[in-house]
C-alpha cells in the first residue's frame, strides 16, 4: 500500500436520531455523499447507528449485518477508510466495536475495553481485552471508544504499541466536555501522537446533551481544529513529517518506563 506523508481526515459530527437506524444511516449516508474532495479516512461517532443505548439485543447486528454491509459500500464508493462503533452480537455476546473498513472491504475490529459503569454498559456490554493497532498508507494508528480515554495506561504509546494517530469515536456529554478537552490534549502530549476525535451533538434518549466538541489535536496538543453544537462534516490534513520531526527533537520516547498490561 501507498505510504503518504499527508493523510486526509474527515470528521463527521451529526445529531444522532434515537435507536433510529434508518434514519442516521440515511442521514451518514448524505454527509459521506457529499464530500467534493477524496479523502483517507472518514470517522463517525460512537454507536452512529443508534446512539448510545443499553438495549444491545434489540439493535445488535451480526458482522455480517446490514450496517457494516453499508459501511463496506460507502468506503468502496468513497475509496476511504470509514470507521466508527456500532453494536455487535457475538457468541451470545454483544459488544460496543469500533468497524473498520478500508476501500477493498477488509475490516478490522476493535471491542471497547472501558465501559461506562455509570451508564450501566458493562450490564449490557462485554468488554474487550486486546489493543488494536492498523498500519494504513504509512501511518499507525490506534482506535478506542469513549470512555476508553479516561484511562493512560491502556492508552499508552510503547515500543510494541507505537501509534502515529489515536482516533476517539464518542457519545461524550456536554457537562462533562471539560474533561473531554482536557484528556484529548493530555493524550496527545504524553505519546506525542495527533488525536482525532470524533463525538455527537443534540440530545439522546434519556436527554442528555451533547456539545460535540470533535477535535483534532497535534503532538505538541495544539488544538488543529474543534467544533461546538453545529452538525458538520469537516477534513483536516495530517503531516507525517511534522510528527517524525518534533519525535525527533524532543526524543520523550527514550525515557518512557517500562511496564505491561496484565
Amino acid at each position: 500500500m501507498e505510504s503518504k506523508q499527508e493523510l486526509k481526515v474527515v470528521l463527521i459530527q451529526q445529531d444522532l436520531q434515537w435507536e433510529d437506524k434508518v434514519a442516521n444511516i440515511n442521514l451518514f449516508d448524505t454527509c459521506i455523499k457529499s464530500l467534493s474532495a477524496a479523502a483517507d479516512i472518514i470517522v463517525l461517532p460512537e454507536m452512529f447507528s443508534t446512539g448510545f443505548t443499553m438495549q444491545a439485543e434489540v439493535f445488535a447486528e451480526e458482522m455480517s449485518g446490514r450496517t457494516i454491509q453499508k459501511m463496506q459500500e460507502w468506503a468502496k464508493d468513497s475509496n476511504a477508510v470509514i470507521c466508527g462503533s456500532i453494536i455487535i452480537k457475538e457468541d451470545q455476546k454483544f459488544f460496543n466495536r469500533f468497524i473498520w473498513v478500508e476501500p477493498n472491504g477488509k475490516i478490522e475490529k476493535y471491542d471497547k475495553a472501558h465501559l461506562f459503569r455509570m451508564g450501566e454498559e458493562e450490564q449490557h456490554y462485554t468488554r474487550g481485552s486486546e489493543q488494536l493497532l492498523l498500519n494504513y498508507k504509512g501511518w499507525k494508528i490506534a482506535p478506542f471508544v469513549c470512555y476508553d480515554l479516561r484511562f493512560p495506561v491502556w492508552l499508552r504509546r510503547t515500543e510494541k504499541f507505537d501509534f502515529d494517530l489515536m482516533i476517539f469515536v464518542a457519545n461524550w456529554p456536554e457537562r462533562r466536555s471539560k474533561h473531554w478537552d482536557l484528556l484529548l490534549q493530555a493524550r496527545a502530549v504524553e505519546n506525542q501522537s495527533y488525536v482525532l476525535a470524533v463525538n455527537r451533538i443534540g440530545n439522546d434518549g434519556k436527554q442528555i446533551y451533547h456539545s460535540g466538541n470533535s477535535a483534532v489535536i497535534d503532538p505538541l496538543g495544539n488544538i488543529v481544529f474543534k467544533l461546538e453544537h453545529e452538525a458538520m462534516v469537516k477534513e483536516i490534513v495530517l503531516s507525517k513529517a511534522s510528527l517524525d520531526n518534533y519525535r525527533e527533537s524532543f526524543p520523550l520516547g527514550l525515557d518512557t518506563d517500562k511496564f505491561e498490561i496484565c
